[in-house]
């Protein structure tokens, strides 16, 4: 039975000028300056109205792989600003909102991760998280030496002894160890600092971090893998799992069994919280919802919705035409669960390669729906209550409108029916999402602390 007072947890997911290709054409104002900060204040800010969670701020570190000048010029990506110093300058505008950003555990090291979100957690007083992801295209690797990215399997690898690392850092002080004492000389206790002394088959790292311990204990920590050791590292380490699912089946699916592995491994399930991301056209009536949407859709040109499907399957389709049915593809290096659900999409619903390209370019397999405010509110409460969500990433298709109208007609009923919060109960990002502070591993396990240490 579900829990009465269980409410739904509410997420902003900002990737460019929109989540839909076409969102930066939309005529109903201005087109979006991507390096100007006062159009992510207005964004974080209209979310904080809403009292939504999360500001969650995508990022990749390389230009998408878009082959073709035409579809190459249509893209909106030049302009995505680091999104670790964009989060650090929202917090100076906001108050209560959690500021979550992508940082890739493929291209990065522990210590300089573990470093940057525990200063943004200090900064935003608790409000940091970081969504852990690896980086899957060959794109991004030409820009770190490689030619090629690392094997899938080697990219996960990596990325589970990397997360343990960050953990370890942010553990490496103790809970009051700044004592701030002038009369005896001690800024900090050293019996409450730690070297962690990591040395595993892909890093080694002494540590201590030299930034004390984030006022959550950890930053939250996002994962929205989708593989098998995707799931696997949600499951083992992620406060909350951002996921794509086009449908309320499979999303049940998947939120089934990321419940079932966080038990394996020794977690409990309400301790991890799945958010499907959706984008919602939200008008007066379902048929002028509708009619928007078609009109937003006429806004992606047919090159671009066809390169970004290649791209997101990471095989080549230039030869084949608009009307042709997919072929069986070869396995990929890239996202595989994106190319499975795109090919699963394509073969139950018999759909012609022009008609899934604009498909989806637009959600990549994720949920769109358009509809009225109470129409958009009903889709959210029956996932919410059948086992399909703990909530929501909302991913406006436009910008700022989309998020504007889900802000202003949509929270609202979910608030009147006692599904979603009116007020920010917690102080942190954590305590808002009801999750617990962790315990410093070097407090639960002494024996961690007596190893050597520089300063003995």
């Amino acid at each position: 039975m579900t829990d009465p007072k269980r409410q739904m947890i509410l997420a902003t997911f900002i990737h460019n000028s929109g989540a839909h290709p076409g969102g930066w054409r939309w005529p109903g104002g201005p087109a979006v300056d991507q390096h100007d900060f006062a159009h992510y204040a207005h964004l974080a800010r209209t979310a904080e109205r809403g009292k939504m969670h999360c500001y969650f701020s995508g990022d990749s570190v390389g230009f998408p792989s878009i082959s073709g000048k035409e579809a190459f010029a249509a893209t909106d990506y030049a302009g995505k600003l680091e999104p670790t110093t964009l989060l650090a300058a929202l917090a100076m505008v906001t108050q209560h909102i959690g500021l979550v950003a992508t940082a890739s555990t493929t291209y990065n090291e522990p210590y300089n991760i573990a470093r940057r979100y525990a200063s943004l957690d200090h900064l935003t007083k608790g409000r940091a998280g970081w969504n852990v992801v690896t980086s899957a295209s060959d794109g991004e690797a030409r820009n770190f030496g490689r030619d090629m990215n690392l094997d899938h399997a080697l990219r996960y690898e990596r990325a589970e002894e990397f997360v343990d690392v960050v953990r370890g850092l942010w553990d490496s002080w103790e809970d009051g160890a700044i004592l701030r004492d002038r009369a005896a000389a001690r800024y900090f206790d050293p019996e409450m600092v730690h070297e962690l002394g990591h040395e595993g088959k892909h890093f080694k790292v002494a540590g201590p971090l030299n930034v004390a311990r984030p006022p959550q204990g950890h930053p939250i920590i996002v994962q929205a893998g989708g593989s098998g050791a995707g799931r696997a590292l949600a499951a083992r380490t992620a406060d909350l799992i951002f996921t794509a699912a086009r449908s309320l089946e499979v999303a049940q699916e998947f939120y089934a069994d990321m419940k079932a592995r966080a038990a394996a491994f020794g977690r409990n399930p309400d301790h991890i919280k799945v958010i499907p991301s959706v984008q919602f056209m939200v008008r007066s009536s379902e048929e002028e919802a509708r009619r928007a949407e078609a009109e937003l859709l006429d806004l992606v040109p047919e090159a671009l919705a066809l390169r970004t499907l290649s791209l997101q399957l990471g095989v080549d389709l230039s030869h084949l035409s608009p009307e042709d049915r997919l072929p069986d593809l070869p396995e990929t290096n890239g996202g595989k669960w994106v190319q499975e659900s795109i090919v699963r999409m394509a073969r139950e619903e018999d759909l012609p390669i022009g008609v899934l390209a604009r498909r989806v370019v637009v959600s990549r397999a994720s949920f769109s729906y358009s509809g009225t405010p109470e129409q958009v509110a009903d889709l959210c409460e029956t996932w919410f209550r059948e086992g399909g969500a703990d909530g929501f990433s909302l991913s406006p298709n436009y910008q700022p409108g989309a998020l504007e109208d889900f802000v202003d007609q949509v929270i609202p009923i979910l608030q009147k029916r006692g599904l979603f919060r009116t007020e920010y109960e917690g102080a942190t990002l954590r305590e808002n999402l009801g999750l617990a502070r962790p315990e410093n591993a070097f407090v639960a396990n002494p024996a961690l602390g007596r190893e050597p240490r520089m300063w003995a």
